[in-house]
């Protein structure tokens, strides 16, 4: 009988959805699995929890939130036995979109149950987790005008995540009339280059910009490798042509784009960087080393993600 811990954060997300995480156990241990449910007071509490999951040998924990949320479990969670698994109830769920899982929204409010159906004839997998500095991300990290735009607006309250779209364009404006670009130092074991940048972002998934976006369209989650995305400019108008090209999906073979595949980077400024880890705003300093820890965490998969985001055999639970 699996046994797991769900974790309700009530500040996730744009609903409230304590109720729906209780049908969604319901949708748990009808299927045989041993639930317990837990509330969350804040990031540090999730952390916590993590760390409670492994030391009962819970087989996962299960995260009612978005990316966030799960960005404050990995310190509990790499290296261990304990699988990470998630309900999205948070305002971007990029995560849950890329492993295919239904997001809550006003018109799917069975998005949860739906969720957990799709966790019980899942699997379990390794991934990579990345570490920057001393803190670990499993989606993204970013440096420049996006982490720039999440220092401005984060945190928010729960009513403002019902305008993030037009919370976030507008900030995106307003700080893009404003940026300079970043002068950087990038050092791999291969490439050393310097030049100006709106944004680095490393990325661990495919998907970017709320999903909105791909980011990297060849992205696997368990090869020992991420990708850092180096996009030019300095400017209003670059700016602007860089989002239509990402947007479009040309920042592929754009020459103002820059792609390195690595398992070690270092990023220096001369001033310090805006950093965002999984969409939390974090102090960057002017220096910033980030490492692939390979297959360092169990997550939980529906069966309906991607096989080619993994590249090893997966364990049925």
């Amino acid at each position: 009988m699996p046994r797991t811990l769900l974790v309700y954060n009530p500040v996730a997300g744009r609903y409230p959805s304590r109720m729906l995480t209780e049908r969604a156990a319901d949708v748990l241990e009808k299927s045989g699995w041993q639930v317990k449910i837990e509330t969350a007071t804040d990031g540090s509490h999730i952390a916590t929890l993590a760390r409670q999951a492994v030391r009962e040998n819970l087989d996962s924990i299960i995260i009612v939130g978005g990316d966030g949320s799960l960005n404050k479990a990995l310190p509990g969670l790499v290296g261990t036995d304990t699988a990470l698994g998630v309900l999205p109830a948070g305002t971007a769920n990029v995560w849950a979109k890329e492993l295919g899982l239904p997001g809550l929204s006003w018109t799917r409010w069975d998005a949860l149950e739906e969720s957990a159906r799709r966790l019980v004839v899942g699997k379990v997998e390794w991934v990579d987790v990345g570490k920057c500095n001393d803190k670990f991300f499993l989606l993204w990290s970013g440096i420049g005008l996006d982490a720039f735009i999440v220092h401005r607006i984060e945190p928010r309250k729960q009513w403002e995540k019902n305008f993030t779209l037009v919370r976030y364009a507008a900030s995106a404006v307003w700080g893009a009339s404003r940026w300079k670009g970043i002068n950087l130092r990038v050092e791999t074991a291969d490439v050393h280059l310097e030049g100006t940048f709106m944004l680095a972002e490393v990325s661990n998934i495919r998907l970017y910009a709320g999903g909105l976006a791909t980011l990297s369209p060849e992205a696997s989650l368990n090869d020992g490798l991420m990708e850092l995305w180096l996009f030019d400019g300095d400017n209003l108008e670059d700016v602007l042509q860089q989002a239509w090209s990402l947007w479009s999906g040309s920042h592929i073979n754009s020459q103002r784009v820059k792609s390195l595949r690595f398992d070690q980077v270092i990023l220096e400024s001369d001033t310090p960087l805006y950093l965002q880890l999984d969409g939390e705003p974090e102090l960057g300093g002017e220096r910033v080393e980030i490492s692939v820890l390979h297959k360092a965490m169990k997550v939980l998969v529906p069966e309906q993600a991607p096989d080619s985001l993994f590249q090893i055999d997966h364990q049925v639970m």
